[in-house]
């Protein structure tokens, strides 16, 4: 059958694609990247769109959705508010309701719960997201005896599970108020972004004896530009027109992993919009059945 056979070799050729875009990913990553190797050299990673392809609230909402753990106006609701989070992330007022909003929709539910779904939901949408460059660089950080951490707004429950699927040494996320194992829907202390990103970095430095001038971190937000500034060894990977500017008015390095991944459907997933993403499409595959 000449169909099925064309649509056989279609397959393969893609499939043999990919292979090839994992390897060449990872060569870049390492290619010309020399580590300090002492224990005081350390190295933080931001999660979404440096680690993970897409933003991991939005798997979160959808796995949950799926589940029926989350209705469709919820997701709606704290779509638009992260949305408008997205459009003015420097507007104080609009980082106020952010933190207001987020992680609202895990209000009530339990800890042991969030764990339990979080790990399910890695492995059936985030596990195979992960970027390859970015994979190849954090082993090269472990193989030369450092530690290597998450720094991210995502929950830090789900960050936890993905660094250690990942081999990492652990996370920091933001925290979730959590009163006899359920979640308020309230926080502890802050949205991990911006300044407090580089304040929890510096904390953790700190009380892990580091020196962050052997340290490095990559993010793709001009947003972690406070954290990137922090270490010696900045990298931005997959970066923001902003921080894309930044980068290579001080020198730092850059990589990028998107020129082969232009077609894919995440696009508009990026960025703490991506919640909203997530709605827009249930809705849309609601309409269609």
């Amino acid at each position: 059958m000449p169909g099925l056979r064309l649509r056989r070799e279609r397959t393969g050729a893609a499939s043999e694609r990919a292979r090839a875009d994992v390897a060449a990913s990872t060569a870049e990553a390492i290619a010309g990247i020399e580590l300090p190797s002492d224990a005081r050299a350390a190295a933080f990673f931001d999660l979404d769109n440096t680690v993970l392809r897409g933003a991991s609230l939005f798997y979160l909402a959808r796995g949950m959705h799926q589940r029926g753990l989350l209705r469709t106006s919820d997701i709606l609701r704290f779509g638009r508010q992260q949305l408008q989070f997205a459009l003015g992330a420097e507007d104080p007022d609009h980082i106020v309701e952010a933190r207001a909003a987020a992680l609202s929709f895990i209000a009530g539910r339990s800890v042991e719960e969030l764990s339990r779904v979080g790990e399910e939901i890695f492995e059936e949408q985030m596990a195979d997201k992960i970027w390859p460059g970015t994979q190849a660089i954090a082993q090269l950080h472990i193989d030369q005896g450092q530690r290597v951490w998450l720094v991210t707004a995502a929950p830090v429950e789900v960050a936890t599970i993905i660094a250690r699927r990942l081999g990492l040494t652990g996370a920091l996320g933001t925290v979730a108020e959590h009163v006899d194992g359920r979640y308020t829907g309230r926080l502890v202390g802050d949205l991990l972004h911006g300044e407090d990103k580089a304040a929890a970095v510096r904390s953790l430095a700190e009380r892990e004896g580091l020196d962050l001038g052997r340290c490095s971190a990559y993010s793709d937000s001009a947003n972690d530009i406070p954290m990137l500034s922090l270490v010696g060894f900045p990298c931005a990977v997959n970066p923001d027109r902003r921080l894309r500017r930044h980068a290579r008015k001080r020198g730092w390095r850059i990589r990028d992993y998107r020129a082969r991944r232009r077609n894919t459907t995440l696009g508009i997933a990026a960025g703490t919009g991506a919640v909203a993403g997530a709605a827009v499409g249930i809705v849309a595959a609601r309409k269609r059945r």
